[in-house]
């Protein structure tokens, strides 16, 4: 079957499934039972970091019985290279007035940490009440900067992942399952798979 117009074969090259779409909706739920405890009463704001976690946030929201303000932010410390270059680029900024504002940063993966670093740093500095994490995945093997996290969905092995918003070079978001990226994948446009998880 044809994929895209590029002449993408389709299905995409995966490994293996690391987390099925069923898995997803019930902790997807679950993380969302979760906000609504700790936020009762109030009426936190959502941040999204585009544009992996989209397709969390999206079922993330739809979870939730009680009033929540949406807003988006798109960070890079990549370049051209596709390892992080340790410096943090602000692509979209934040359009709320998030002083005195509890934040709620919905992001899709953490791996190295050094790009939410950053954002929480930088909402504290702009005088949040508060400032929490909601990660659908996280990725301890490879952190290099210390961060918090409030909410997790699951925790991932060192490799690519991709599906449920993860792309590379813009492919497989639509993917309603997490799947690891076939080394060969990666390996052909000379990347190296550990590497390349962008956003984190």
């Amino acid at each position: 079957m044809a994929g895209s117009g590029s002449g993408e074969a389709w299905p995409p090259p995966i490994k293996r499934v690391l987390l099925t779409a069923e898995q997803i909706r019930e902790r997807v739920g679950q993380l969302a039972a979760e906000l609504q405890r700790d936020y009762a009463g109030r009426q936190p704001l959502l941040l999204a970091v585009l544009r992996g976690s989209v397709v969390f946030l999206s079922d993330l929201i739809r979870h939730l019985e009680m009033p929540v303000c949406l807003d988006f932010v798109q960070l890079a410390s990549y370049g051209a290279s596709t390892c992080s270059s340790g410096r943090v680029e602000v692509v979209k900024d934040v359009g709320t007035d998030v002083a005195g504002r509890d934040v709620v940063v919905v992001e899709d993966i953490v791996d190295t940490g050094r790009t939410l670093a950053y954002l929480v740093e930088e909402l504290k500095r702009r005088g949040a009440a508060s400032v929490r994490v909601c990660a659908l995945l996280d990725k301890p093997s490879r952190r290099q900067v210390p961060v918090e996290l409030d909410y997790v969905g699951f925790e991932v092995p060192d490799c690519f992942v991709v599906g449920y918003g993860l792309d590379f070079a813009g492919r497989y978001r639509n993917l309603p399952y997490v799947a690891e990226l076939s080394p060969q994948a990666y390996e052909a446009q000379g990347s190296e798979g550990t590497d390349v998880n962008a956003n984190v």
